[in-house]
């Protein structure tokens, strides 16, 4: 699917306002990415309260706070998403859910779409959630980076969204090489330190993304790269198709070799024609 580049890339605010931030509506804006999608920003004794008919998910990106559902409650506490695992609460349609602000400044994503299966609500710990190394040994590790999933068919099949995060190490590159999908995916950006800023390729067109930027995918290629003496991380939230839901990506062919460890690179050989 051809994207209008321009409608791709919402620039975030330098600091995201306090309360609830609505970036994408099933309904309303970017209605192409099936599904709600903004910021929760939240100060010591805030509340925040909802009971929506969507299945909701909630990731707490910094700060502490309070998550209550269903006669359970539960502190959660992360200091920043470079240096700390995720806490997530997700939960099915016509749950009541409460989060607390503990902390000074607490930050969290919000994700919501359509479905109508009943499954029991989870809060995922960061002990939940495994640390995975993506790319390590291929590309001279200039793709290596931090992955966690959070839930995806594999433990989760009832849901209709996979929800994670990506760590790149400065200088390096993400979701490479170039692969695509017909669901649609939402991406959102932190930048360590956050003057930085980092590139994102969708398609044939690359967006400059810095600290508080959204993106949106539509079935095309989405490399990442961050600038070197930077660190960026985003939260991939990906909706599946009601008849085709993501398992796997499909990589782009000319590139796929890369894939493969014992490809030689340049300057380690002769330069080769692909």
């Amino acid at each position: 699917m051809n994207q209008n580049i321009n409608e791709c890339l919402r620039k975030g605010d330098k600091e995201i306002p306090f309360g609830y931030t609505s970036i994408a509506e099933i309904d309303g804006v970017h209605s192409d990415m099936l599904m709600d999608f903004g910021t929760l920003r939240m100060k010591k004794g805030d509340v925040f309260e909802e009971e929506k008919d969507l299945e909701c998910a909630y990731l707490l990106v910094s700060g502490e706070v309070k998550f209550s559902w269903c006669g359970k409650e539960q502190v959660a506490s992360r200091g920043n998403c470079f240096d700390d695992g995720a806490w997530v609460l997700h939960v099915p349609a016509g749950t009541k859910i409460k989060i607390t602000g503990i902390g000074e400044d607490s930050e969290l994503t919000v994700h919501r779409t359509v479905n109508t299966t009943k499954f029991e609500p989870k809060l995922f710990a960061p002990e939940d959630t495994p640390t995975e190394y993506r790319g390590v040994g291929t590309m001279k590790e200039t793709c290596t980076r931090v992955l966690r999933t959070f839930f995806d068919k594999s433990n989760a099949p009832w849901s209709n969204l996979i929800l994670g995060e990506v760590i790149n190490y400065p200088g390096k590159w993400s979701s490479f090489p170039p692969h695509d999908h017909p669901q649609p995916e939402i991406y959102y950006y932190k930048i360590n330190p956050s003057n930085g800023y980092g590139f994102s390729e969708l398609g044939d067109n690359v967006l400059k993304v810095h600290n508080n930027d959204t993106v949106f995918i539509d079935g095309v290629t989405h490399p990442q790269i961050a600038t070197p003496g930077h660190a960026l991380w985003y939260m991939w939230v990906i909706r599946h198709l009601d008849d085709n839901p993501y398992i796997t990506p499909h990589f782009l062919e000319e590139f796929d070799y890369l894939r493969n460890p014992d490809t030689t690179i340049w300057p380690d050989g002769k330069i080769r024609q692909y």
